[in-house]
């Protein structure tokens, strides 16, 4: 948002303060501004002078030797330009003066400074301008030469300020304006503010009753189909219109706030739009049929030519301003090729209506057309405001005397928006803030912002253009904004003191980091948004439930266009880029999400779980990595037997090489060597293996609560079992009959050999335990073990193993 300060003095006459004080204050106060510039920066001793007489240069047949008057004397100065002639008034720069740009047209960084001189042996006291050399462009003074020295009416005064006469002694300001004050997307609402900031009146534009004896209702009704889309339509019709250029001084405003002027009309309109905030659209009436404006969304596939002369297909989420047979404009954005204004019109009809936001972004964005218009609708505007600036359109028109404005307004608004109330608590503010200001400080603060108060009810009445303002803590903001930010003493914070902690999980997951990175392993950090090739890649059926995806609607490209359901192509691209980089071993861990979306199209979020994921290559095995797991395991309480089950057989895993993680009686997540072929798809040349863990299941099971054990007081019992067994014959199940029969006093179970060779049939291995026994009110004697002994032999001899002799 750029307005000129000039613009806002309009409105603040008493306004009176530097540049560099008006953005401070207006920044601490809330309104923040990003830029500003001085128009006249740069330009000095510039004067308007009339051409008196003009010879030729006796030495240059493209130059001409004028005689300049400047309101004091007469000067010469020496031309090129080829448009000069005698009585003109032009802009002059006297000897010492500066100008914006240099001979190139281009802005020089602390202006020119012109001197006199010579000119091909002819004195030269000054220079001449054109528009261009003053900074500005034709865009904004169309009355200007093309390429030449800018000429001023006849009108104005020799020896005057040609920079005032220009309107160039001006700041604009560059605004942030936040999307939810709508308000001060207008002049009018950063006047407010910053009468508000200085304290100063607030002067409304004066806009008297427009219109003849005709009733506007007589000549075009207004039908709203789609009363959800369009809030308010506001209609007015003026008749034998006159185009031609605008005064002056609005050219001057609309320029400096960066628009183009046009013709009067035109410009009124984009005048409205930036003194209101409320756009506004002109059709020519003799256009519109059977008298008649339709609000109503477009049909799926419509056609409809726009005022660029591009042809629009529309579908049905559209909102179109029709008359009684066709569309006539695309609501909110632009008018239609059909009828638009020409030089011809004679009879207008202006529209100032409030359309809904959302729709309006989510149509230009569709169309791939965004305009100022759409660019404020899309904010969400203030029904309450459109009759405003329909008036002061129609004042303007008569004031400009371009046209006749015929009487009454057409306003369907089916849903009148009322101001809310809100209850006037200022020891809540104050609280909240850390502030000692009084009530009757903060009502004065809310007067100048025409916030007003119900003393019976206690309430804040909120105009209707402060939409922003909806609860306590909104009217705390504003309170906080007029008594000064930097004015709020530094206070300690309220409330009951309580050490901060991390959470339960956060605390698993750092130990997580921790174990993997005291085995080695680097963390690494990997996207969520994946590509459906990678489950063909892991070589996982068409029919897994992990190829069901949360789809992105609107995604970078393929490659980034689904959620992940596993975090396995992740580690696995991480591994192949440092083997394809030559580095001989890696060790990565990833602590990230996979999203299992709960159903099938999309209703509710996934179910988000975190997942502990190791990789490696090079140095290590299946063993290495089922010790940092077990030792993961361990230093987070979970010291009951983990078991390893090979029966869930992953495809993208070696077969034989691979294990669910079992704890007590839950699968919490897998180990294995990655299958050949998928290492294949990788470009992975090597052996890798990868564990994931699922966090959720195991911080469910962790723990890190200790208890004390003292030393035991009496000695082991240790028994020490050589066994033959078939090679498909697991350990693990050897161990759980050491479990069973060993009861309380089996202290601990060591596995210490694995043979297969030569002294041992084919498809046989030998494995080798030691038993520790203890109790811990008494010695064991053989008495004890012996039973226990013969209990297990029993089981083991049940499973087909034999002791090895």
């Amino acid at each position: 948002m750029n307005t000129p300060i000039s613009w806002i003095k309009a409105y603040v006459p008493e306004l009176s303060c530097t540049d560099q004080e008006y953005v401070d204050a207006m920044t601490l106060s809330g309104t923040k501004v990003e830029n500003y510039e001085r128009l006249d920066e740069n330009l000095d001793k510039i004067v308007i002078g009339q051409i008196t007489k003009i010879e030729k240069h006796p030495d240059a047949e493209k130059l001409v030797v004028c005689q300049v008057n400047i309101g004091t004397e007469t000067i010469q100065i020496v031309t090129g330009a080829t448009n000069v002639f005698e009585g003109a008034k032009v802009p002059v720069v006297l000897d010492g003066g500066r100008v914006a740009t240099d001979h190139s047209g281009a802005k020089v960084p602390g202006g020119t400074k012109i001197k006199k001189g010579k000119l091909r042996g002819v004195e030269s006291f000054g220079m001449m301008c054109s528009i261009q050399e003053l900074g500005s462009s034709k865009d904004y003074y169309p009355e200007a030469a093309e390429d030449g020295i800018y000429i001023f009416p006849d009108t104005a005064t020799v020896g005057a300020d040609a920079i005032e006469a220009l309107g160039l002694h001006d700041t604009v300001v560059e605004y942030e304006i936040t999307s939810n004050r709508v308000d001060c997307f207008g002049i009018l609402g950063i006047a407010r503010e910053a009468a508000a900031t200085f304290r100063k009146p607030f002067v409304q534009p004066e806009v008297p009753k427009t219109g003849n004896s005709e009733d506007v209702n007589d000549l075009v009704q207004v039908e709203i189909k789609d009363a959800d889309l369009c809030r308010r339509y506001c209609a007015r019709a003026v008749r034998n219109v006159k185009i031609g250029p605008s005064p002056e001084w609005m050219q001057r405003r609309l320029a400096n706030c960066g628009i183009r002027p046009i013709n009067n009309l035109v410009d009124i309109t984009n005048y409205v739009m930036e003194e209101y905030g409320q756009p506004m659209h002109a059709y020519d009436l003799s256009t519109i049929e059977d008298q008649k404006i339709v609000v109503r969304r477009a049909a799926a596939g419509e056609e409809f030519q726009t005022l660029d002369g591009q042809d629009r297909t529309l579908d049905e989420n559209i909102l179109m301003i029709c008359d009684g047979k066709k569309p006539v404009g695309i609501a909110g954005i632009m008018g239609g090729e059909n009828s638009k204004i020409t030089d011809d019109v004679k009879d207008i009809l202006f529209e100032a209506a409030c359309f809904d936001g959302t729709n309006i972004r989510l149509s230009a964005k569709r169309l791939g057309l965004r305009t100022d218009a759409s660019g404020k609708f899309e904010k969400g505007l203030d029904p309450n405001n459109a009759e405003a600036a329909i008036n002061r359109a129609c004042a303007l028109i008569e004031e400009l005397g371009a046209g006749e404005v015929v009487g009454g307004i057409v306003d369907v608004y089916p849903e009148k928006v009322t101001e809310k109330r809100i209850p006037f608590e200022p020891g809540k503010y104050n609280h909240l803030l850390g502030t000692n200001v009084s009530e009757a400080e903060m009502l004065h603060y809310f007067k100048r912002l025409e916030i007003e108060y119900d003393v019976d009810n206690n309430e804040l009445i909120i105009p209707t253009f402060r939409q922003d303002l909806e609860c306590d803590a909104d009217i705390a903001e504003e309170v906080a904004r007029f008594y000064g930010y930097d004015n709020i003493p530094v206070t300690l914070p309220s409330g009951e003191a309580t050490t901060g902690k991390k959470s339960f999980k956060m605390r698993i997951e750092d130990v997580a980091r921790e174990i993997a990175e005291f085995c080695g392993f680097s963390q690494g950090m990997t996207y969520s948004f994946e590509s459906p090739k990678v489950f063909d890649k892991l070589l996982l059926p068409a029919d897994s439930e992990l190829r069901k995806t949360v789809t992105i609607s609107n995604p970078l490209g393929e490659d980034f266009s689904v959620m992940r359901t596993m975090s396995l192509n992740g580690m696995l691209t991480s591994l192949a880029t440092n083997y394809n980089r030559r580095n001989k071993s890696a060790k990565l861990y990833e602590l990230g999400n996979v999203y299992l979306p709960k159903a099938l199209p999309v209703t509710e979020l996934p179910d988000e779980r975190m997942m502990f994921t190791l990789g490696m290559y090079g140095d290590g095995d299946f063993f290495t990595m089922k010790g940092v797991v077990e030792e993961f395991f361990e230093k987070i309480g979970m010291r009951k037997k983990t078991e390893y089950s090979p029966e869930d057989k992953k495809p993208y895993l070696h077969p034989g090489r691979q294990a669910d993680i079992i704890y007590d009686g839950e699968v919490i997540g897998y180990l294995g060597e990655v299958h050949p072929q998928v290492l294949d798809n990788y470009g992975i040349g090597d052996k890798a293996y990868v564990a994931v863990l699922d966090i959720m299941k195991v911080t469910k099971k962790a723990t890190f609560d200790r208890k004390y054990e003292g030393i035991a007081k009496y000695p082991a019992v240790t028994r020490d079992l050589s066994m033959v067994m078939k090679k498909d014959i697991l350990v693990g199940d050897v161990e759980k009959v050491f479990e069973k029969r060993g009861g309380k006093l089996l202290e601990s179970m060591n596995l210490f050999d694995v043979y297969e060779g030569a002294q041992i049939a084919l498809g046989f291995k030998s494995v080798a335990y030691s038993l520790s026994f203890r109790a811990k009110d008494r010695t064991l004697e053989d008495k004890d073990i012996t039973p226990i002994m013969e209990k297990i032999l029993k089981d083991l001899d049940d499973m087909g193993i034999q002791l090895r002799k």
